[in-house]
């Protein structure tokens, strides 16, 4: 694993979000917020949950003070939530090109009151970590989406490597 590998995922994982948000934007915004019996709920709420582990994430990344939590009451409007989005996206994307492979090891500490307490794990696991959590948490959305009559699309890592011509 190497800092470029990293990127690359990254790089896939926003642009596989930024083809959902592609999806969420044919909804309506009663569409957008409407619940869902099924994980978390709504589209938003499921857009809400990954921008705050997102950011919860790379607070523990720097070092930095967790973020309040954002509330799904506070994105009504799919323009809104999506406006948002796209600061912790570019924030997201920052951090990525900035890393350096000798990062990657570093040892993480944080705390996970509702995980067990106190935890560590190297820089690398928690960023593959994020684009899986990304993945599972779009998987759940596309089928929402489809139910919804919004257009939808295949996510798999291979398909976005092989448009890279890797």
């Amino acid at each position: 694993m190497n800092a470029d590998m990293i990127r690359m995922l990254f790089d896939y994982n926003y642009g596989a979000h930024r083809r959902l948000w592609d999806s969420i934007v044919c909804l309506t915004d009663e569409q957008f917020t409407q619940e869902v019996d099924y994980s978390i709920g709504s589209v938003r709420n499921h857009m809400i949950h990954l921008m705050n582990t997102d950011l919860r994430w790379l607070a523990r990344l720097q070092n930095a003070p967790l973020p309040e939590r954002l509330l799904e009451a506070d994105f009504t409007t799919i323009e809104v939530a999506r406006r948002r989005w796209s600061q912790v996206e570019a924030a997201m994307l920052d951090y990525a090109a900035g890393l350096r492979d000798e990062q990657l090891n570093d040892i993480i500490h944080y705390d996970m009151p509702h995980r067990g307490g106190a935890k560590s794990d190297p820089r690398w696991q928690i960023l593959v970590h994020l684009v899986n959590h990304g993945t599972d948490h779009r998987a759940q959305v596309l089928p929402i989406l489809h139910r919804m009559g919004a257009p939808t699309f295949e996510q798999d890592l291979m398909i976005y490597l092989w448009g890279k011509g890797q």
